[in-house]
């Protein structure tokens, strides 16, 4: 795997993706079924633009709690000059801030208990009005209202850049610029969701920016880990024997970013439709395996 994973990096260094403004989401999937009664699942840390909708790279861990040593390895060889980063609250670590902001990209990463108090600390000033009215910087908002499959949402974002009490309390954050809060409701019916999220971002950018790049996060999930099941049967493949679990999903990576590529040129079809026409007529296979990323 470590060759194949080597030969993967290689092709996509090939190509200039340009990834400037660009959001750069890092998530972990599990793939369920590769278990074979004596090692664990295989848990596969993938960097995803989100924009390009295109798998950059991916390393393997033991496990889920073991993520962070999968992000500094993959920050070590992707160029995230002029990127946003994004990942959840596994991945937000002094080490792994710095790493991306001394690569001249900027971060935004998810806040959770497991960060001590800085997620309390971020929590309470938002709920705080008084902090409000004593904070120099006045809060940035935006607000947007989505409705849809019967279902309504609305989605409120709120940055503040005064974040100088912030960096004394937590001297080793000295990179942040802004918190973010995201709070979300959803109307299904007569059911009534509410879910309040938190972050810390290096780059100073307005509300809308924040909550467009909060939402694009998500994409490694619906554009890649939802892909991988729905259209390659991921989770229920019983491939799981020796290396084979970790080069197949390097070889899905690579199959999702030619078919990707060929479907924004040519067609309009579902990725899992691309693939069983890949197999019933030559002209189709050899469209997307001769794909050339470098007008990507």
């Amino acid at each position: 795997p470590k060759s194949f994973q080597g030969c993967f990096i290689k092709w996509m260094k090939r190509y200039q993706i340009d990834l400037k403004q660009g959001v750069i989401a890092i998530d972990g999937k599990t793939s369920r079924r590769s278990y074979d009664g004596k090692g664990k699942a295989l848990h596969v840390v993938s960097a995803f633009a989100s924009e390009k909708r295109l798998v950059l790279t991916q390393e393997k861990v033991s496990e889920k709690r073991n993520e962070i040593t999968a992000i500094k390895a993959i920050l070590e060889w992707l160029d995230v000059k002029g990127g946003m980063v994004t990942i959840d609250a596994m991945g937000c670590q002094t080490d792994i801030a710095d790493t991306i902001v001394e690569k001249g990209g900027d971060y935004l990463l998810g806040l959770k208990g497991i960060q001590g108090t800085l997620h309390d600390d971020v929590k309470v000033f938002f709920e705080s009005d008084r902090l409000h009215s004593e904070s120099t910087t006045p809060l940035k908002t935006f607000s947007t209202l989505e409705k849809g499959h019967g279902r309504i949402e609305k989605r409120t974002c709120c940055v503040c850049t005064d974040v100088l009490w912030l960096t004394e309390r937590h001297p080793r954050w000295k990179s942040i610029s802004a918190i973010v809060q995201v709070e979300s409701e959803r109307q299904l019916a007569k059911h009534t969701t509410r879910e309040t999220r938190y972050f810390i971002t290096s780059r100073a950018a307005d509300a809308e920016a924040m909550l467009q790049t909060s939402r694009s996060h998500w994409a490694v999930e619906n554009s890649l880990h939802w892909v991988l099941d729905m259209s390659f049967g991921d989770d229920q493949s019983r491939i799981r024997k020796d290396n084979a679990p970790m080069n197949m999903a390097i070889l899905k990576h690579m199959t999702l970013n030619m078919i990707r590529h060929a479907k924004a040129k040519s067609t309009r079809l579902s990725v899992r439709r691309m693939r069983k026409l890949a197999g019933w007529q030559d002209s189709i296979l050899t469209e997307i395996i001769s794909q050339n990323l470098d007008s990507i």
